[in-house]
């Protein structure tokens, strides 16, 4: 796929969305825009995006652990998701590829 896209969300939650609102939820690079992920998505797939909505997932303190060498913070990994909605009449088929 393209770098910016890095791969399609397959959940209960995301399939019910795709069926009844047309929306489908992808993981994208953390550091694309919305314009970028509307764009790689249009010519991904060949449809027509109506909107993009973003979430950033984690990057702050996740755990901290006792060693020997002493008390070492982990950050939680970083992630991006984006739910598109696509316009009327349209679809994405995302169990085509597999």
């Amino acid at each position: 796929m393209n770098a910016i896209i890095k791969k399609p969300v397959i959940t209960e939650k995301a399939t019910l969305d795709s069926e009844t609102r047309n929306r489908f939820t992808f993981i994208v690079d953390c550091n694309a825009n919305k314009i970028e992920i509307k764009n790689a998505i249009e010519k991904a797939y060949g449809v027509n995006i109506t909107d993009v909505r973003t979430m950033n997932y984690g990057g702050g303190k996740s755990s901290v652990k006792y060693t020997n060498k002493g008390i070492v913070e982990q950050r939680s990994k970083r992630s991006k998701k984006a739910v598109v909605t696509v316009a009327d009449g349209e679809t994405i088929d995302l169990f085509n590829n597999i």
